[in-house]
This record gives structure tokens, C-alpha cells and sequence, in this order.
């Protein structure tokens, strides 16, 4: 996914996207009697609407996880709680790092995140909001760049030829020699 994006078109779809995605509001609503209204005394309404963690606004929160689902097929977020157990912040998790969930003999999902140092972390599903893509199972997505990659590659070697010749004013090197006149 990361050298994907360094094709001008990936780069500009992936942005394109998530940003029209965070740009969409994102409310939390109560049922009522008749109707609904926005709960906004709500403990995630602030962290979904406002400021999901002290160094992110809710709009790049939101476009960072796009930008996850559209390149890696996922997007994972660590939900980190306070003493009491209520949800404070939720922080991405680039999904690279992370490995695919399983299953635990009382039921429940477990994930194995690597820090950038490499150390591995135990995750449970109460600690991960997951989001997939497009799946064949409905746990983890299927990737579009890796489903794409031949197609990527062929465009990001014809950028590399291109460049190569026009670097050179378009003229190749070497000459040709022919026995008889031509």
C-alpha cells in the first residue's frame, strides 16, 4: 500500500475518498417514543464528533481510517479506557502491524499488534474497534492493493521506463551499425 500510493491516481482516489468520507457528519442518536434526537451527553459523542484522542480532530481520525480500509482493506483503532472502564480515547493502529485476529476458546477475538520497536502486544475485541472492507469471511477485508498488484506494478513500471526516457530528451543511447548502405 505504501508504494502504492506513490502512483499519482491511487494517491489521489485514496484522498479524494477520505476526505468526502470524513467530511460527513458522524452523530450518535437516542431512540425515542416517536422519533430520535442527538445524544450528545453521550460519553462517545464528544470522542466521534469532536476529538476521538488529544492529537486528532475527528475529521482526520475519520480520514486516517478511510485511508486504512481503502489501501489495507481494515482500519483499527485502540480503545483506551479509564479506571472506571469508560472509553477515553480511541487511538489508530497502522494495519500492517497488525496480525489477523483469532479466536479464543471462550469465543472472543484476539489480536496481535507489533509496536514499531517489533514488540508484539495482546489486544482483546474490547480493545479494538475493527473495521473491515469488502471480506470473504466478515472478520478481516480483502486489501485493494494487494487484490490490484499487478496491475499497480505495470503502472508503476511504465512510470520508471517513461521517466528513464524522458530524462534523457527522449533520445536513446547507442548507435547501429549496418554492413551495407541502408
Amino acid at each position: 500500500p505504501d508504494s502504492a500510493l506513490r502512483i499519482a491516481a491511487v494517491w489521489s482516489c485514496v484522498r479524494i475518498i477520505s476526505e468526502d468520507v470524513a467530511k460527513l457528519p458522524l452523530l450518535i442518536y437516542k431512540r425515542l417514543d416517536k422519533g430520535r434526537e442527538r445524544a450528545t451527553t453521550h460519553v462517545l459523542y464528544s470522542l466521534l464528533h469532536d476529538s476521538p484522542n488529544p492529537h486528532m480532530t475527528a475529521m482526520q481520525f475519520r480520514e486516517t481510517l478511510q485511508a486504512h480500509l481503502l489501501t489495507w482493506g481494515n482500519a483499527y483503532s485502540n480503545i483506551e479506557r479509564d479506571d472506571n472502564g469508560r472509553i477515553r480515547w480511541l487511538w489508530p493502529l497502522r494495519p500492517d502491524r497488525m496480525d489477523r485476529p483469532t479466536l479464543a476458546q471462550d469465543g472472543r477475538l484476539l489480536y496481535l499488534y507489533h509496536l514499531p520497536t517489533g514488540e508484539p502486544v495482546k489486544l482483546t475485541q474490547d480493545d479494538v474497534l475493527h473495521i473491515s472492507g469488502l471480506s470473504g469471511d466478515g472478520l478481516v477485508g480483502y486489501s485493494p492493493i494487494t487484490m490490484h498488484r499487478e496491475t499497480l506494478g505495470l503502472s508503476q513500471a511504465t512510470l520508471e521506463s517513461g521517466s528513464k526516457l524522458f530524462a534523457n530528451g527522449m533520445r536513446p543511447s547507442g548507435t547501429l551499425q549496418a554492413k551495407t548502405k541502408l
